[in-house]
């Protein structure tokens, strides 16, 4: 069986496009983390330590076990991750006043400050992204992505910080 629109190469099968999905799919992540990386260099944060900041500007103080249930970047505790923002003095460590065994994590002015300049890292992205696909398209790919990610880790924080979403 050939392709109807190229004779000389065989038809795709489902399985075969959800093959190339899946490359495509770790493809963009790897590009996009990439891109993140460079965006991001001159404020002296990873993508990981980004995602933090952008997470306790936006649903903070939280403790690590919610913070780490928002987060994309990191499955599980994040305490490393948190660790090298404390020691940077980005975030801090506070006792939770109704749970004395909970620690709650927060900005610090100095990382409230970096969080307010990772728009500008979020919006070099963007536009690159905008140049290439509509905002149509944005929404297309966002729906039919989402149901890929029903039922994971990465899922349920994407559903709980865009809650708005479809």
């Amino acid at each position: 069986m050939t392709s109807p629109d190229r004779p000389d190469h065989p038809a795709r099968t489902d399985r075969t496009a959800h093959h190339e999905l899946r490359y495509l799919i770790l493809a963009a992540q790897r590009e996009g983390s990439r891109r993140l990386g460079e965006a991001l260099r001159h404020l002296g944060l990873t993508p990981a330590q980004a995602e933090v900041l952008d997470v306790l500007a936006g649903h903070g103080p939280l403790t690590l076990a919610a913070l780490g249930r928002l987060l994309v970047c990191e499955q599980g505790s994040p305490s490393r991750l948190v660790d090298s923002l404390v020691q940077r003095e980005l975030v801090n460590r506070a006792p939770h006043q109704q749970d004395k065994r909970a620690v709650l994590i927060d900005l610090t002015d100095a990382g409230r400050g970096l969080a307010a300049r990772l728009g500008e890292a979020s919006d070099r992205l963007i536009d690159g992204m905008s140049a290439v696909l509509s905002g149509e398209d944005a929404d297309t790919l966002v729906r039919l992505l989402r149901p890929l990610l029903d039922g994971t880790h990465g899922g349920h924080a994407i559903r709980t910080r865009f809650p708005d979403q479809p």
